[in-house]
C-alpha cells in the first residue's frame, strides 16, 4: 500500500467524548450533544441512535434548546404542538463555546439538517432562550462575562445588546420571560453568588443595575432551574449541595420577583461537585461529579429518594428529564457522563415517598420459632416468597406469610449445631417439581425430606463425626430430575448420594442410591464448601474447599456405585471398622487440583456457565476457569472493587448480545476436534456478589458500579438473595438493586425490603456505552477484523488504559461510529501508563505485512503502569460472520511488581519500603520469541529495566536494571538492524525528564542462551541533549532518500514537554561490533521549537517519510520527513482534552490510507485517504458555514 500523501483527505470517523448536552423531544427523541456532534435517539420499542450530524464544527455542544420548550419551566407554549402533533420537523438551537447554529428535526424521517451557517460570537455562551417566532426568530443569548444580547437567528444581525454593571465572569446562566422588554437573567457568579437583572432595568452608564443577589454558597454555581408555576430557583454548586430559593414569578411585570428571596433548602447528597440541576412539580433531580443523578424527596427533610447510577468515575456532565417527569406523569430521565455513555431511566407515575426511598427501612420479619436462627434460605426460584429457617434447637420453619410454621423438629443430636441446603427435583414421570431440603447434625447423621411434607423423607449417614457442610448438586449421566447430595463428614471423605423422587398411589417417597465419596487432600480445614457437575463433561465435578483450593473428579461408571442400604444394617463395631477403611480405600481423589488458588479463607461457589467455569473466594476475586484435557487451568482473575474481599458468588446477567454469543459459542465447538481446542471464546456478562465491611454488595465489574448495597452487618451470617422478577428493565442489570436480600442478624429475621414487591418504578436502559471514567492515557492498535473480502463491515481493535487503573479491549466499527466495549479489565491496582502488543496465531508474516483481512485475532498484551505493576495477557478476538459481532477471550499469562518480595514479607510493617511509588512510564518490546518476550522498561526511579515474559510458565523475572540516568525515564523504543553479512545489532533508546536521548547496546541479550547470565551495558554509549525538559515519546524507522533505503542509518523523532519536534538522522557502524560494540553518528539535526503549544504528548511514524503528532493543545498534525528536515502537511483540529497518547496504522484493502487514532478524555478516530480533492473549494465551503458576529463598545454590526 502507498504511504499517505500530501493530497490525503483526513477526516474524523469516530469521536467518544464527554456527553455535554442533554435534551428530550417530547416522549419518543433525545437529542445527545457529544463534542461537536449532535445525536438523536428514538425511544420507542428498543431505544436506538435514528440521526447524528456535526452541528458546531469546533467548539463543543453544551446546550439544545427545542423552539417548543419554554425556557423559564420547562413547559410548552400554549400553542405549540406536541411531537406526535408536529410530526415533521423541529427546530433547535445548539450552542457551546461561542458557537450557536439552528438544527431541524425531521421526526418523522429521524434525520437532522442544518439551518445557516455556524454564528460565532465574541464571548462564551451559557444560554439561549427564543423570545419570537414570526416573521423572525429572535433569540436573547446570555455571555459569560455577565452580558445578554438579542439576536436574529437566521441572519446572525444584533439588534439590541446589553451588559451588567458587574462585568464579573459566570459559571452559569439563566434567562426567564416570555420577551425582550420583561427578561430576567439569572447568573451564577465566579464570586459564589447568584445576580439577577434585567437589560431593561435600572441602568447606570448604560449598563444594567443588579437588582436581587443571592448568598449562601460556598462554591461556583454550575447549574440553574427555575420552575415557573411555584417561583422557585434551584442552583447546583462546587460546594456539593443543591439549594432552592423561593424567588417568586420572574419575568413580566413581576420583573426580578420577590424583594427579599430566602433559600427554603439545602440539598447535600453527592460526595463531589453537582453539575446539573433540574425541577419538576414534584421532584428535584441533580447530577454530579461523584456519577450519580439524585432524586430527592419534596416533603420531609429532603433525603434522597433515589440514586440512579451507570457512570464511570468521570461523573455526569449532563442531566434531562422528559415532559412526563416534568408534570408527574410516567416519564424519562437522561444522563450524559464523562465516560461517553449515555443512560436514560423510565418512571412511573409519582408515588408515596415512602416506596421512593432509597435506604427503605429494613423488614424484621418477624420470626416466633424456638430458638435463635442459624440458617435461613428462599424456597424454590426466585419468584417465591416462601422462607425456610433452621434453628439451634433443631427446628425448621417455613414462613409463606406473616406467619411461621414447624414443620420438622430434629431430636437431641439437631441442637446446637447444623447445616442446611434446600434444591428443587422434579418427580420421576412427572411434571411435578418439589423442593427437598438435607439437614446434617454433629454426629454424622443427615436428614432428608420434602418441605411441602416434611413425613416423606429418610435419614442417611455420613460417617461418625460432624457434618461440615451439604450441598446439592444436579444429577450426573443425563439423570434429569435427579438430585445428588454431598456431605463432608470427617478425615476429608465427602459422603455423596443420589436422590429421586417418586410417585405412586400411597403419594410421593424419596429413594437414595449411595455412590463412592470423595476423599480431599489433607488440610487443617478439611471439607467442601461448594460444587458443581459440569454438563458439557459427563461424570465431572468441580469442586472448593475450606481451605481455597479447587479441585476436579470425575464419577466412575454406575456399576460401581455401592449400596450403602445393606451396609448400613450391619451392627458390628469391627465391621463398621471395616467399613469405614474400605471407604476410605474405595473413595475418589481428585484427578486436578488447584491448591490454595482462593487463599486460606476458602472457596464459597463455583458455577459451570457456556462451558466456562466460574469460582469466588474470600480473596476477592473471581477465577474463570477452563477444563481441558482433564486439567484444571485458570483463565483469568476478576478482582473486585477495593476493599469488597469477601464475594460469595456471581450473578450471570442477561445481556443482549448472550444469545448471540451462545450460538456462536456452539458453533465454534461444533467445528473444533480437540479438547484443548473446546474452550469456549465469550465470556458472560456477570455481577460479583459479596461483603465490602458491614455491606452486602452486588458489584458489576463491567460497569465498574455498585448495584445493590444493604447494610446487614458482614459475611459471618446466614443470607439468601431473591432475584427481581420485573422483565421491563434493562438486561444488562436485570435491575438487581430491586432484588431482596434476607438475611440474619443478631438473632432476627431480616429483610432489605418486602418479598412480595413488584415495584419497578425505575426501569433503567444504555443508550451508549461509556469507556474510561477519567482520562485515557495510552491506546495500542490491535488489528483489524472483518468478513472475508468484505471491507463493509470493518473492525478495528484497540486496547486502552487508563487512569482509573482499569484497561479496556474496544472494538470499533468505522462505517457505522459502533463502539463496542468487548472486556473490561481491572487487574492494575494504579494508573495504566503504556501499552505493548504483539500479534500471535496462525498468520504469516507476509499475510500480517500485507494487511490481509481476518476474522480472528490473537495478540499478546503487556500493560505496565504505577505501583511498578506489569500485566501480561492472550487476547482471542473472534468475528463471526453470520452475526457480524466480535467477542473475546482473555487469558491471563503473568503479572509482577517490583515490590513483591517485600509484601511476602512477614512483619513488614516494621521494615522500610524503599520506592514505594515507582511507575513504569514506558514500554517496548525488545524480543519476541515463541514462549519467551523480552520487554524494556522506562522507569521513574531513573532504571532502564529488561523483564522476561514467559508464556509457558507464566512468569516474570527481571534480567537486567539500571540506574545510570538517576532520573524519570519517560521514553524507550527499541531499533532491530542486520548487515548484508547476517550480523545483528539491537538498540534501545531511551528519554527522560532532562531532554536527553541516550542509545544502550542490547546486540548480546540476542543470544538466548546468554540472557539467563547477561549482565547488561552499565551506561548507554551513546547521549545527545535534544530537548529543554523531559522527552514524551519517541519514533524510529528507516532512513528513505529519494525513495531507497538508506543502509545503517535511522530516522529518529522526538516530542517533548517544552512543545518541541525534533528529528535525528543517525548514522550506525558495526564494524567494530566483533570488539565488542557499535558506533553510532550524528547526521543531521533538525528541530520545530513550536510544533504545539504544549507538551507533546503522542507521535507516530506511519512510513519512513510520514509522521503523526498530538498535544493537549487539541491539535493532531501531520508532518512530512525529508531530506531537509521535517515539513508540515496538515493540521487538525481533535475534539480530544488533555490528549496523551496517539496510534497510527496503515488500512485494509484496496483503497488504502491510513487511520490515527487520539485518546485522553475520550477516543477519535481519523481516517486518511488518498482522493484528490479541491482544497481551495474545501476551505471556501467550510467558510461560507461561518458567520462572525462581532459586538464592540456597544457597536453592533455583524461580519460576513
Amino acid at each position: 500500500m502507498a504511504s499517505p500523501v500530501e493530497s490525503a483527505v483526513v477526516k474524523s470517523v469516530v469521536l467518544v467524548a464527554p456527553v455535554t448536552a442533554l435534551e428530550f423531544l417530547g416522549e419518543d427523541f433525545l437529542l445527545t450533544g457529544e463534542g461537536p456532534i449532535l445525536s438523536a435517539y428514538n425511544l420507542q420499542a428498543s431505544p436506538k441512535k435514528c440521526a447524528s450530524i456535526n452541528v458546531l464544527q469546533n467548539y463543543r455542544i453544551h446546550g439544545i434548546r427545542p423552539y417548543k420548550k419554554h425556557q423559564s419551566g420547562g413547559i410548552p407554549f400554549s400553542g405549540a404542538s406536541s411531537v406526535s402533533d408536529n410530526i415533521y420537523k423541529e427546530d433547535i438551537i445548539v450552542f457551546g463555546g461561542k458557537g450557536v447554529r439552528l438544527v431541524s428535526f425531521d421526526c418523522g424521517g429521524q434525520c437532522l439538517k442544518l439551518i445557516g451557517p455556524l454564528l460565532e460570537l465574541q464571548d462564551w455562551v451559557l444560554d439561549i432562550h427564543y423570545l419570537k417566532r414570526q416573521p423572525h426568530s429572535l433569540l436573547g443569548i446570555s455571555l459569560a462575562h455577565n452580558a445578554i444580547m438579542l439576536l436574529e437567528a437566521e441572519s446572525g444581525n444584533i439588534i439590541s445588546f446589553n451588559s451588567c454593571i458587574e462585568t464579573c465572569l459566570l459559571y452559569s446562566a439563566l434567562m426567564v420571560g416570555p420577551n425582550w422588554d420583561s427578561v430576567v437573567l439569572v447568573g451564577g457568579t465566579v464570586f459564589n453568588q447568584l445576580v439577577l437583572w434585567r437589560p431593561t432595568g435600572t441602568k447606570l452608564s448604560g449598563q444594567s443595575q443588579v437588582e436581587r443577589r443571592l448568598l449562601g454558597h460556598s462554591g461556583v454555581i454550575f447549574s440553574l432551574c427555575y420552575l415557573q408555576e411555584s417561583g422557585w430557583l434551584a442552583s447546583a454548586s462546587d460546594d456539593r449541595s443543591v439549594r432552592l430559593w423561593s424567588v417568586g414569578t420572574l419575568g413580566g411585570d413581576a420583573g426580578c420577583g420577590k424583594e427579599s428571596p430566602t433559600c427554603l433548602r439545602v440539598l447535600y447528597g453527592h460526595q463531589a461537585r453537582v453539575f446539573c440541576v433540574k425541577l419538576t412539580p414534584n421532584r428535584v433531580f441533580s447530577a454530579g461529579e461523584d456519577g450519580a443523578c439524585l432524586l430527592w424527596e419534596w416533603g420531609g427533610e429532603g433525603k434522597v429518594g433515589c440514586a440512579f447510577r451507570g457512570h464511570k468515575s468521570g461523573g455526569v456532565r449532563a442531566l434531562a428529564v422528559s415532559e412526563g417527569s416534568i408534570s408527574c406523569r410516567e416519564g424519562w430521565v437522561a444522563t450524559g457522563g464523562g465516560d461517553g455513555g449515555v443512560r436514560v431511566w423510565r418512571l412511573a407515575e409519582d408515588k408515596k415517598s415512602s416506596e421512593e426511598t432509597q435506604e427503605e427501612t429494613q423488614l424484621d420479619l418477624g420470626f416466633k420459632g424456638q430458638g435463635c436462627p442459624k440458617v435461613v434460605r428462599l424456597v424454590g426460584e426466585s419468584e417465591a416468597n416462601a422462607i425456610l429457617v433452621c434453628t439451634d434447637q433443631g427446628e425448621v420453619c417455613l414462613s409463606q406469610g406473616d406467619t411461621w410454621d414447624v414443620i420438622w423438629q430434629g431430636g437431641s443430636e439437631f441442637q446446637s449445631y447444623c447445616v442446611m441446603e434446600i434444591a428443587s427435583i422434579q418427580v420421576q414421570n412427572s411434571d411435578c417439581i418439589v423442593q427437598v431440603c438435607a439437614v446434617g447434625n454433629l454426629s454424622g447423621g443427615v436428614q432428608v425430606f420434602l418441605v411441602g411434607q416434611p413425613g416423606v423423607g429418610v435419614f442417611l449417614r455420613a460417617g461418625e463425626g460432624k457434618v461440615h457442610s451439604v450441598l446439592w448438586v444436579k444429577g450426573l449421566f443425563g439423570e434429569f430430575g435427579k438430585g445428588c447430595l454431598l456431605a463432608s463428614g470427617s478425615e476429608g471423605l465427602v459422603y455423596r448420594w443420589t436422590i429421586n423422587v417418586t410417585e405412586d398411589e400411597s403419594g410421593l417417597h424419596i429413594k437414595e442410591e449411595a455412590l463412592l465419596p470423595f476423599l480431599l487432600p489433607p488440610c487443617a480445614k478439611r471439607w467442601l464448601t461448594a460444587a458443581v457437575t459440569l454438563s458439557q463433561r459427563n461424570g465431572f465435578y468441580l469442586c472448593g474447599d475450606r481451605r481455597g483450593s479447587l479441585l476436579l473428579y470425575m464419577e466412575r461408571e454406575k456399576n460401581d456405585r455401592i449400596n450403602e442400604g445393606q451396609e448400613s444394617r450391619i451392627n458390628s463395631q469391627d465391621q463398621e471398622m471395616e467399613n469405614r477403611q474400605n471407604e476410605l480405600v474405595r473413595s475418589l481423589s481428585p484427578i486436578s487440583t488447584l491448591y490454595g488458588v482462593h487463599g486460606k479463607q476458602g472457596v464459597t461457589s463455583v458455577c459451570e456457565y457456556q462451558d466456562l467455569c466460574y469460582s469466588t473466594g474470600r480473596d476477592g476475586s473471581v477465577r474463570i476457569l477452563t477444563v481441558a484435557e482433564s486439567t484444571l487451568k485458570v483463565r483469568r482473575v476478576q478482582r473486585a472493587c477495593r476493599g469488597m474481599d469477601w464475594l460469595e458468588m456471581v450473578l450471570f446477567l442477561g445481556l443482549d448480545g448472550l444469545k448471540v454469543q451462545e450460538s456462536m459459542l456452539n458453533e465454534t465447538i461444533a467445528k473444533r476436534k480437540n479438547d484443548t481446542e473446546r474452550e469456549s471464546i465469550a465470556e458472560a456478562r456477570f455481577a460479583m456478589v459479596g461483603f465490602h465491611s458491614v455491606h452486602f454488595v452486588i458489584w458489576d465489574p463491567h460497569r465498574q458500579e455498585k448495584l445493590l448495597s444493604v447494610t446487614c452487618g458482614g459475611g459471618h451470617r446466614s443470607w439468601a438473595f431473591k432475584r427481581p422478577i420485573s422483565t421491563h428493565i434493562d438486561t444488562q442489570t436485570q435491575a438487581l438493586d430491586k432484588g431482596t436480600l434476607v438475611f440474619i442478624k443478631q438473632g432476627a429475621v431480616m429483610a432489605s425490603r418486602s418479598l412480595v414487591s413488584t415495584d419497578t418504578s425505575v426501569n433503567g436502559h444504555t443508550l451508549k456505552e461509556g469507556l474510561h471514567g477519567r482520562g485515557i492515557s495510552c491506546v495500542c492498535h490491535l488489528g483489524s477484523l472483518s468478513k472475508s473480502g468484505d471491507l463493509s463491515e470493518l473492525w478495528e481493535v484497540f486496547v486502552t488504559g487508563g487512569e482509573d487503573t482499569t484497561m479496556g479491549v474496544l472494538a470499533v466499527c468505522p462505517q457505522s461510529g459502533i463502539v463496542k466495549v468487548l472486556t473490561v479489565l481491572t487487574d492494575h491496582i494504579s494508573i495504566v501508563r503504556a501499552l505493548a502488543a504483539i500479534r500471535r496465531g496462525d498468520m504469516n508474516e507476509k499475510e500480517r505485512d500485507n494487511g490481509m483481512e481476518t476474522s480472528v485475532l490473537s495478540s499478546l498484551v503487556f500493560s505496565a503502569g504505577g505501583r511498578a505493576q506489569l500485566q501480561c495477557y492472550r487476547l482471542l478476538i473472534h468475528l463471526d460472520e453470520q452475526h457480524s459481532q466480535p467477542i473475546c477471550q482473555v487469558t491471563q499469562i503473568a503479572g509482577h511488581r517490583l515490590d513483591e518480595q517485600w509484601e511476602r514479607k512477614r512483619n513488614r510493617h516494621k521494615t522500610v519500603k524503599m520506592d514505594p511509588e515507582t511507575r513504569y512510564m514506558s514500554i517496548a518490546v525488545v524480543q519476541n520469541e515463541s514462549e519467551e518476550v523480552l520487554l524494556a522498561l522506562g522507569c521513574s526511579d531513573g532504571a532502564v529495566r529488561l523483564l522476561s515474559v514467559n508464556e509457558s510458565s507464566r512468569s516474570v523475572d527481571v534480567l537486567w536494571e539500571c540506574f545510570y540516568h538517576q532520573r524519570c525515564v519517560l521514553s524507550v523504543a527499541t531499533y532491530k538492524l542486520e548487515d548484508s553479512q547476517g550480523r545483528k545489532l539491537l538498540l534501545l533508546f531511551s528519554a527522560t525528564t532532562d531532554g536527553c536521548i541516550s542509545v544502550w547496546d542490547l546486540t548480546a541479550v540476542l543470544n538466548s542462551k546468554a540472557s539467563v547470565s547477561w549482565q547488561g551495558p552499565s551506561a548507554p554509549f551513546f547521549s545527545i541533549p535534544v530537548h529543554q525538559s523531559g522527552v514524551n515519546t519517541l519514533a524510529l524507522s528507516p532512513r528513505i532518500e529519494k525513495g531507497q533505503t538508506v543502509d545503517n542509518v535511522i530516522s529518529l523523532a522526538s516530542g517533548g514537554d517544552d512543545g518541541q519536534l525534533s528529528l535525528l538522522h543517525i548514522k550506525i557502524d558495526q564494524a567494530e561490533q566483533e570488539n565488542g560494540g557499535a558506533s553510532l553518528q550524528l547526521l543531521s539535526h533538525w528541530s520545530i521549537p513550536l510544533a504545539h503549544s504544549s507538551p507533546l504528548t503522542g507521535l507516530c511514524l506511519l512510513s519512513p517519510t510520514f509522521l503523526a503528532s498530538t498535544s493537549p493543545d487539541q491539535r493532531m498534525c501531520l508532518w512530512s520527513v525529508e531530506s531537509d528536515g521535517l515539513r508540515p502537511l496538515k493540521v487538525r483540529f481533535s475534539h480530544i482534552a488533555d490528549a496523551a497518547g496517539l496510534w497510527a496504522w496503515h488500512g485494509m484493502g484496496q483503497e488504502g490510507g491510513a487511520w490515527i487514532i487520539v485518546c485522553g478524555q475520550g477516543l477519535q478516530l481519523f481516517q486518511l485517504t488518498e482522493r484528490e480533492i479541491d482544497e481551495a473549494d474545501n476551505r471556501r465551503a467550510e467558510k461560507e458555514e461561518r458567520k462572525k458576529v462581532v459586538f464592540l463598545h456597544h457597536s453592533l454590526r455583524t461580519l460576513h
